[in-house]
């Protein structure tokens, strides 16, 4: 008897509110299949957290000297872990593989946009060659004056060299700080500033829809600032900046510029790794908070690489025979954890794609699964929403039976998505981990265990073993039982952050200011009758479009400052795609026409301040924004008419109560 369509067995699931254990076949054979010692695992960490994670760092690491501290609480909250040891990131991800039958295996497959006459190129790299690759560049990086503690800022497609330079500067100890390559030369300079790079490592260009990104002028334009082309005005730390031939397009040349074919050719292929300390920075990482100016995450070497080690194997069941396709960019923490640490430092295979997945059809990324025999796949809400848009018949004319695990990542999803990723895409026998994370955590917290724990559509169940995860009320009391409020973490964790670069104390007010001694995520959540966490999103003014990050008062920063505009009130409301879309509220300078022209100027202004991802989805003008007696802008209310329309919430504290009644009829 043939089966209902498939929408139809998505509503009926729906409506039947169905859970989904993990199939018997899976189970079996999964790292973790026993419930009972899961439970085990967890009643253990709960009795002795810091014995747990000792343990765990002696399971998953490869240390050069042993280390025989584990916690460190004498300054919290600045946490230490495991701080007399010493070792090296790329030493656990590549010299350990190579000293086994590893040394052949596939370590990193690349495959980029642009499809010939024989096809998409693909690179292949074994662990043996990529670790001849990351030498020969950590040596080209050293005859460049860098060397442990300096930082270095990387600006790249997703191509190969891009994971080259990252496990270069992790083997050199330097500490890596990549930003994503979408974003703005303002916002790039402000993050080469913060960091006081001393060298960036870019691409002539990059691959997108068809089109050529220009990443080298990008670069160019944020490092002489307002200066003459090659003063380097903008950025007087950066000495050099070496390029990557890649798409062959030309390019400006500069007295700082190094070709890195060039830096590498001649370079000796073995290079000992640096033994750092556990406690020695790994990379920074800018994320946006709440106040204009973006934040330098800085991870430890050590502890992150703990929990991105064993997260990685646990979370995905990953196992020798995968491959490994985390859809995200390197530019964002799930890029860093999830497409080069974890997978590697676990000996996995790690695929990478450069490119939409809609070039050049809307079948990218089902061709590629089918391709290349993908058995995990790791990729966000927001990209399944828009395949669901697009129509089941470019997921179903590829055959995805490779697949195992499906995973999802960067913000929570719709039920309704879940059950389509887990019908069409998965065939209804792949388990679904829907990961809860962020970038200050490093790696995975809230998630399914695929071979233990029975999936919800819309739920990332329960923290995993170590991970101490409470839900409390305002005042920071634990609410017990089925419960909803904020998501706090009650104990430090090996892959915490450590600091925010340059600024510890806007690290201790931004993720320990509000209930000391306690980790505040900055999400809100619920727990269910069953014990799963749901999480409700952001509790701040972050705005999270397609699982990128971005601070409100960073697009009303570039709003105002635009000649035009007098003043600015961005929020977010929801969207079935991109999840929450930007909506800014503007009042025009006197004598300013408010027209549909001024609006899409606005928005092409804040694209080039920050970048396209936070070019606000819709412009509002206003003569007025609402606004407390004392002078706050009233966002709340403004949340509230950007998603419904409509304002209910209290507005007591209004001091004019028509500017509301006016943004309510649209009226400018």
């Amino acid at each position: 008897m043939s089966q209902p369509p498939v929408n139809e067995r998505i509503q009926s699931l729906l409506e039947e509110n169905r859970r989904f254990p993990p199939p018997p076949a899976f189970a079996e054979d999964a790292h973790l299949s026993d419930p009972g010692a899961v439970g085990a695992l967890r009643a253990r960490a709960a009795d002795d957290h810091e014995a747990y994670w000792v343990e765990a760092a002696r399971d998953e690491v490869r240390w050069g000297r042993p280390f025989t501290e584990g916690l460190d609480a004498s300054d919290a909250p600045f946490y230490r872990w495991f701080a007399d040891g010493t070792l090296n990131v790329a030493d656990n991800c590549l010299d350990r593989h190579c000293e086994t039958w590893r040394r052949n295996k596939a370590a990193l497959i690349w495959e980029g946009e642009p499809v010939g006459d024989r096809g998409p190129e693909v690179r292949t790299f074994t662990y043996a060659q990529l670790l001849r690759e990351v030498c020969r560049l950590a040596n080209g990086l050293a005859s460049l004056g860098v060397g442990e503690g300096d930082r270095v800022a990387l600006y790249m497609p997703m191509i190969p060299e891009a994971v080259f330079a990252m496990l270069a500067c992790a083997r050199l100890g330097a500490i890596h700080s990549i930003v994503f390559a979408g974003f703005s030369a303002e916002s790039l300079r402000d993050r080469i500033v913060d960091a006081e790079a001393k060298l960036v490592i870019t691409a002539d260009g990059g691959h997108r829809k068809g089109k050529v990104l220009d990443l080298k002028a990008v670069v160019d334009a944020a490092i002489d600032g307002d200066g003459e082309p090659g003063s380097g005005a903008g950025t007087p730390s950066v000495e050099h900046v070496v390029v990557v031939r890649h798409t062959e397009q030309h390019i400006e040349h500069f007295e700082r510029d190094r070709a890195y074919h060039v830096l590498v050719d001649g370079q000796p292929e073995a290079r000992p790794p640096a033994m750092v300390g556990a406690e020695h920075p790994l990379f920074i990482l800018y994320t946006s908070g709440t106040t204009g100016k973006p934040k330098g995450v800085v991870h430890s070497t050590g502890g992150y690489l703990v929990h991105a080690t064993r997260s990685t194997r646990w979370v995905f069941d990953l196992k020798d025979e995968d491959v490994y396709w985390c859809t995200a960019d390197i530019g964002w923490i799930t890029g860093h954890t999830y497409v080069v640490y974890g997978v590697l430092s676990n000996g996995g295979t790690s695929l990478i794609y450069e490119g939409a997945p809609d070039s050049p059809r809307k079948d990218r990324f089902w061709d590629i699964i089918e391709r290349h025999q993908v058995s995990v796949f790791y990729t966000a809400p927001t990209a399944l929403r828009t395949f669901i848009r697009w129509g089941d018949e470019h997921v179903t004319r590829h055959n995805l039976s490779s697949l195992r695990v499906l995973g999802t990542v960067g913000e929570p999803i719709n039920p309704a998505a879940w059950v389509w990723y887990h019908e069409v895409v998965g065939g209804g026998r792949c388990p679904i981990v829907d990961t809860w994370w962020q970038t200050e955590t490093g790696g995975v917290m809230i998630t399914p265990l695929p071979g233990v724990q029975t999936c919800v559509p819309g739920s990332a169940t329960r923290p995993l073993p170590g991970v101490a995860a409470e839900i409390v009320d305002g005042d920071g009391q634990t609410l017990e039982g089925e419960a909803g409020g904020l998501l706090v973490i009650r104990k430090p964790w090996p892959s915490m952050l450590r600091t925010v670069w340059g600024d510890p104390e806007r690290f201790k007010q931004t993720y320990f200011g509000r209930f000391p001694g306690t980790y505040f995520a900055g999400d809100g959540a619920r727990r269910d009758a069953d014990g799963n966490f749901w999480i409700l999103g952001r509790v701040d003014d972050v705005v999270n479009v397609s699982g990128h990050r971005l601070g409100t008062m960073e697009v009303e920063s570039a709003l105002v400052s635009h000649e035009d505009v007098a003043e600015a009130a961005v929020v977010a409301r929801p969207d079935e795609i991109t999840g929450q879309a930007i909506v800014a509220f503007v009042t025009p300078q006197g004598g300013v026409e408010p027209t549909p022209a001024l609006g899409e100027t606005l928005r092409q202004h804040v694209a080039h301040e920050i970048g396209a991802i936070a070019r606000p989805a819709e412009i509002r003008f206003a003569a007025a924004l609402p606004k407390t007696r004392s002078g706050k802008i009233m966002r709340r209310l403004l949340r509230e008419l950007a998603s419904t329309g409509q304002v209910t919430g209290d507005v007591t504290t209004l001091e004019d109560m028509q500017v509301i009644e006016k943004l309510r009829a649209g009226d400018d």
